[in-house]
């Protein structure tokens, strides 16, 4: 039981909900590049990448993000919309249809594609072609306050990103305070915890078989070294 007497699976869902609510309400401030709340959600046309698809090679080759970007992402966002069209949730924003259909079995198709769509929009902007290694000088700061160094902040995305069992996503988030880095599976993310996310590292397969096979760890540390975007996770931590 916990110390307000409700049942412990009830209290933890209502504080749940309470923290993703709260976080939805900063989740419109963030993605300067390409927003995945930007748009009303009753036709969620594919938002274009900010590079060209061979824009981040040699790391991640045209052939990947033609498939990743082009039949995965494009299946998410065309999904979503037949699943919603004329639905209470036709005219809502992703970060709320996510929100309003997690935990929820008979909404899980939505909730999955809305989720994914959120999640790829936000993973594009996190990978950057010829990115700075160094993050913005705020930025830095608050890395070494919570990590100690840039160093040990890029160990624990990498040993986040390769512990992930089977699909997910790694992420650096913040709780208003402190940075941290965690993981979920499949299509969660960061904004059902209440936390808002600065970065993040699809390692769902087809973001990197294609070009690594079976090799996750090349591609993580492969990304952390040449493509992160720091610039934007001190775009978002401002707007935070």
């Amino acid at each position: 039981m916990n110390p307000h007497g409700s049942d412990d699976n009830s209290y933890l869902t209502t504080r749940r909900q309470f923290l993703a609510a709260a976080a939805v309400t900063a989740a419109a401030t963030l993605f300067p590049v390409l927003s995945p709340d930007s748009q009303a959600s009753g036709m969620h046309n594919l938002p274009p990448l900010p590079y060209p698809e061979n824009g981040l090679e040699p790391v991640i080759t045209s052939k990947t993000v033609g498939f990743h970007y082009g039949k995965h992402h494009r299946g998410y966002a065309e999904n979503l919309s037949r699943l919603i069209a004329g639905s209470e949730f036709s005219d809502l924003p992703l970060d709320k249809i996510i929100i309003m259909t997690a935990g929820k079995p008979e909404k899980a198709a939505i909730f999955n594609n809305a989720a994914q769509t959120w999640n790829h929009n936000f993973y594009w902007n996190s990978l950057k072609a010829n990115s700075n290694p160094m993050p913005p000088e705020e930025l830095k700061k608050k890395i070494e306050a919570s990590f100690g160094s840039l160093e040990e902040c890029k160990k624990q995305f990498a040993n986040a990103a390769m512990t992930q069992f089977a699909s997910g996503w790694a992420w650096l988030v913040t709780d208003g305070v402190r940075l941290q880095i965690m993981k979920t599976g499949n299509a969660d993310n960061p904004l059902l915890l209440g936390l808002k996310p600065l970065l993040t590292i699809d390692v769902w397969e087809h973001a990197y078989y294609l070009d690594y096979q079976n090799r996750r760890g090349d591609y993580i540390n492969a990304i952390l070294d040449h493509l992160i975007n720091w610039d934007f996770a001190a775009e978002n931590l401002k707007r935070i």
